[in-house]
């Protein structure tokens, strides 16, 4: 295999623990951030959709980065969410992750306000600005309204510290052309991973790897590897997991946190409104998608 990217080849998105008043656990935080670097993460995303960044204070956000990049930051790399549809209070989210240390940023394009691509661009510009930090731009218009073109791909990528992508845009082919344009592209959809590996993606971003992070990363590596058969086999034996994390309305920072419940990380699934936590007849459902995996030993836990 060629030398991994900057990034590594597997992130998760990892989900923000909450205590029973709605504050930030961060020694539960951290217990996330331990389990998927020791079960195949080569680096974890911090404050991303994931982790509810819509509903944490920037004194949160840094927080939170603080503790995780202390546990782990020495064996993993620490990306920072920082994308939000406000320039200015990205800026400030920004500032606050380079005078913490974060590794990388991972800039969304902004949401609901649907800006211009020349706003997209000049958003992706301002927020780089404050640091020399590599940036991953993110798309995901299924979240956001809106895509990225690649037009402004191509002039975001003129932007020194603008290196890498994470693609969720549900469009694996479109992944060869980020590549030939120079970026480091992740995959930003677990189930279509095999696919953007396929057209030179360099990994994934993910949230299915909370409970599957040693056959995702298995999974990559055996299609790097040359080992086309192998790589399929995993994605397949994967399938039910993947329907059973991201394939429902109620998904995300949910059903992450309800998987790690069901494996023993964390001790509850609180999440912040408007999300709310999944009922017992939607956990007996993930539970059935993980154990047909194999990343559960029984329907027992």
């Amino acid at each position: 295999m060629e030398n991994p990217p900057r990034f590594g080849r597997l992130l998760t998105a990892i989900a923000t623990a909450f205590d029973a008043d709605g504050g930030v656990d961060l020694a539960a935080t951290v217990a996330i951030a331990e389990h998927v670097v020791a079960t195949g993460s080569d680096g974890v995303v911090v404050s991303g959709t994931t982790g509810e960044a819509p509903t944490t204070t920037v004194p949160e956000d840094g927080e939170i980065l603080a503790a995780v990049r202390a546990a782990v930051g020495d064996r993993a790399a620490v990306v920072a969410g920082v994308g939000t549809n406000s320039t200015a209070h990205s800026v400030e989210i920004a500032g606050q992750a380079a005078d913490i240390g974060a590794d990388g940023l991972l800039v969304v394009t902004p949401y609901y306000n649907k800006p211009s691509q020349k706003g997209v661009l000049e958003h992706f510009r301002t927020v780089a600005s404050v640091s020399d930090i590599p940036v991953m731009l993110y798309d995901v218009p299924g979240r956001t309204g809106s895509s990225i073109a690649l037009d402004t791909y191509r002039a975001a990528r003129e932007i020194p510290s603008v290196v890498a992508v994470k693609d969720a845009t549900g469009n694996p082919a479109h992944a060869a052309r980020l590549v030939d344009l120079g970026y480091e592209v992740y995959c930003g959809d677990d189930a279509l991973t095999l696919g953007y590996l396929a057209y030179g993606a360099v990994g994934s971003v993910s949230v299915v790897a909370h409970a599957a992070g040693r056959e995702l990363r298995a999974m990559i590596e055996a299609f790097l590897a040359g080992d086309h058969a192998r790589a399929l086999a995993l994605h397949t034996r994967l399938l039910p997991a993947f329907d059973a994390v991201m394939g429902v309305p109620n998904y995300g920072a949910t059903t992450a946190k309800a998987a790690l419940e069901l494996l023993g990380v964390l001790g509850d699934r609180r999440v912040r409104q408007p999300l709310v936590e999944l009922d017992d007849d939607e956990v007996a459902d993930l539970r059935a998608g993980l154990v047909a995996a194999g990343l559960l030993a029984d329907a027992r836990v």
